[in-house]
């Protein structure tokens, strides 16, 4: 039987999964790696870390699984998306700490680049706005502050990757550098339309070509592994960003099918088919994946706060001491009051990217307690799917809207109390899968169609197993009222901003 090893590295952990033939899991391994904050709203990851951890995890996978590299037909890539990493041509060393997608210390620079006018030549080109969250103005930082980095760079010394390029360098011992054109579309570098890296941005961040990685199909032979790995040589033949992964460990080939992923914050991502939408609501447009030349393309939300909002019920609060007790909680809310969390403990993601307004509640009464806030904070992540739903829906009119069902994945769907309100205010199916490990599915899964192990998309659509479908059943007056309230709460936060 002819096993597919799946790495999938986080932005906490590192995490290898082997999958069989027929898309079960025969074993996993998973080992945190230390995270590093050297200054206010900066964040840095050791490289060697994330290389170490996903060493092990892969060989204690195979262990657990009792397989050998000569049982594994190909490995796939997803990883943190946007984390950035530049090292030594010669020798493999990082020349600094990555720099983490979370990472705020060029906001500075992204602020210049919008006063100078630059962003709707970057949009039009790669489909982001301007924000330190892309690679980008990391690479320009790490050029510009280690010291000789720039000479060494344009001398053709250093190469640049995001988290997938360089474990992949790792893997082949230094032979191959190379990513795929998901990640490469999240790098303010990349022309989406014409699947190149793009001269003229390249230029305005001063960034040399020869730093560049070539961009290959999501599933292509990328290399093989150096065979004292793992006992043997094993070729890589699938890479996709985390988010582009999860969309296609849902199955979501179809134009108009929408995963939604709910971890610490929330990533949405609507299949939009051959054709990139230009978003007129500050969505991103992204490259969902590359199959055999073919670009399909994604509208794509993100939600800065999901899980981490119960996580603040705990932490913060103390009024739960495990997330399963929210959902229980807040079914003994009294339906009377109307409470409403607007998150944003770190600004608000889209359809708004304000990341200066901070969170607050409203409609509180004398009788609001522990199960109001936790429906409160529930609720909170169904109000922001429905602005993403919206806006994605205003962005691609043509969409057959009215078929659209949700496919989701993420520690919170666990909750099912969220997922049934999640259901009522989209007035839209939400369907949660039996496999919920769908970003290393998607990985495995482009590795497993290179190795010709599984099937073209559309039979492997029929693979995918719904766990449990859940209905809207609110009434339309409940959710007009509801979606107001939230409404008129959003609109409170952003005029708080405006007036401090």
């Amino acid at each position: 039987m002819p096993f597919i090893l799946a790495i999938d590295q986080g932005t906490t952990s590192s995490r290898a999964i082997v999958f069989r033939d027929d898309i079960t899991i025969a074993a996993t391994a998973q080992q945190e790696f230390p995270q590093h904050f050297p200054a206010s709203g900066w964040v840095e990851h050791e490289p060697e870390d994330i290389w170490a951890s996903t060493l092990k995890t892969c060989r204690d996978a195979m262990a657990k699984a009792g397989v050998t590299a000569k049982d594994i037909a190909a490995i796939g890539i997803t990883n943190q998306r946007e984390t950035t990493v530049v090292w030594d041509r010669a020798t493999g060393r990082a020349i600094h700490r990555a720099i983490v997608w979370q990472d705020r210390r060029t906001a500075e620079f992204c602020a210049q680049l919008k006063a100078d006018g630059h962003e709707p030549l970057i949009s039009a080109r790669t489909g982001l706005i301007i924000d330190p969250y892309f690679s980008g103005t990391k690479i320009a930082w790490l050029l510009d502050q280690v010291p000789g980095a720039r000479a060494r760079a344009e001398r053709g010394e250093l190469v640049f990757g995001t988290i997938d390029c360089y474990l992949l360098w790792r893997l082949t011992g230094g032979r191959v550098h190379a990513t795929d054109a998901t990640n490469a579309s999240r790098t303010l570098l990349y022309n989406i339309h014409d699947n190149t890296w793009d001269d003229d941005l390249l230029a305005l961040l001063r960034v040399p070509r020869a730093m560049l990685p070539e961009v290959l199909d999501s599933s292509a032979h990328f290399g093989d592994s150096e065979p004292h790995l793992f006992g043997g040589a094993i070729a890589v033949r699938g890479i996709a960003g985390d988010q582009q992964a999860a969309t296609i460990g849902q199955a979501c080939f179809t134009p108009g099918m929408m995963k939604s992923t709910y971890g610490t914050g929330c990533f949405a991502l609507l299949n939009t088919g051959t054709k990139p939408i230009a978003s007129k609501n500050k969505l991103l447009t992204t490259i969902a994946y590359r199959l055999d030349g073919v670009t399909t393309y994604a509208l794509e939300g993100s939600i800065f706060v999901a899980g981490s909002a119960v996580q603040w019920l705990r932490d913060g609060l103390g009024i739960i001491k495990h997330a399963a007790e929210t959902g229980p909680l807040a079914d003994r809310s009294d339906s009377a009051q109307s409470v409403y969390l607007v998150p944003a403990f770190v600004g608000l993601g889209a359809p708004y990217w304000n990341p200066d307004v901070r969170g607050a509640l409203f409609g509180l009464t004398r009788n609001t307690g522990p199960a109001e806030l936790a429906h409160a904070a529930l609720e909170s992540v169904c109000y922001q799917t429905f602005d993403l739903w919206a806006a994605m829906r205003a962005d691609w009119p043509e969409a057959d809207t009215a078929s659209t069902v949700l496919r989701v994945d993420g520690g919170m769907t666990a909750s099912d109390w969220t997922m049934q309100r999640l259901a009522d205010l989209l007035d839209a199916p939400v369907d949660r899968p039996v496999i919920q490990e769908t970003t290393a599915l998607g990985a495995a899964y482009l590795a497993g169609l290179g190795a010709g192990l599984y099937p073209e998309p559309a039979k492997f659509a029929d693979n995918w197993r719904l766990d449990h479908r859940f209905k809207p059943a609110m009434s339309a007056a409940t959710r007009e009222r509801k979606l107001s309230g939230w409404a008129r709460a959003v609109k409170g936060v952003l005029a708080s901003d405006a007036a401090n």
